[in-house]
């Protein structure tokens, strides 16, 4: 089985909104419900689990019938305190709906990327099955300065050997559970993403590179480059 694990539990302090940012409008739906539909697009996920705030499942769940989602693909329970305690919480949702088997597949998100495409969902899924995980990412274009105490520069790394991360990361479902299992709830609080998870206990994680428009909606300035995006997209349809 191929799950999606959709991480939506934040309030958007940043965009200094009335709701968090996950259900404010983009174009004809709130933003959560862009990424939910680019993940129904992907036909090799089975069931989409999101998680969201215990005050926002029922909104969310009216959400997903108000835009005619197939929700026999689609399960929406309370998240954590943090990112990666949702995802734990998806996970031991999947594994008391279903038993986990070795060629199960999560693929982790953030509900405020809505322009992740299906064919990246396909890649990272075929690049788990071939490796422990795999993540997307972007290559630094910035030159990055290294400092031991914020004053003076000690080094200029090399931006070419740098990424930063972004999702979808997408694992083997078991190894993932094995791993978050045996880690403290502090662990999983300081580390910023699965994928550090999973290197930080020894197993490889492949890289792919995503697509610029794939960004975090977390600002009023990102949501203002994601109406545009939104333009450009449906002119291309």
């Amino acid at each position: 089985m191929i799950y999606g694990a959709i991480v939506a539990g934040g309030t958007g302090t940043r965009m200094n909104a009335d709701i968090p940012k996950q259900f404010l409008m983009l174009d004809d739906r709130p933003v959560l419900m862009h990424t939910v539909k680019k993940f129904l697009s992907a036909d090799p996920v089975d069931i989409i689990y999101i998680g969201v705030h215990k005050d926002w499942v029922e909104e969310t769940e009216k959400m997903c019938h108000s835009m005619k989602y197939d929700m026999k693909r689609i399960r929406i329970i309370c998240g954590g305190s943090n990112r990666n305690d949702t995802i734990d919480k998806i996970i031991k949702a999947i594994d008391s709906e279903n038993q986990i088997t070795d060629d199960d597949i999560i693929i982790t998100h953030d509900g405020v990327r809505p322009f992740i495409s299906s064919s990246e969902i396909v890649e990272s899924i075929d690049k788990a099955r071939t490796n422990c995980g795999a993540t997307l990412s972007m290559p630094c274009t910035d030159t990055l300065l290294y400092s031991e105490n914020g004053n003076i520069i000690d080094n200029v790394p090399d931006r070419s050997r740098f990424y930063r991360a972004v999702t979808p990361q997408t694992f083997n479902l078991s190894l993932l559970k094995k791993i978050f299992d045996k880690i403290s709830a502090e662990e999983k609080a300081a580390y910023t993403d699965v994928a550090s998870i999973l290197t930080g206990a020894g197993y490889s994680v492949s890289l792919i590179l995503s697509n610029d428009n794939n960004i975090k909606i977390t600002t009023p300035k990102d949501m203002k480059l994601a109406r545009l995006i939104c333009e450009e997209e449906k002119q291309k349809d």
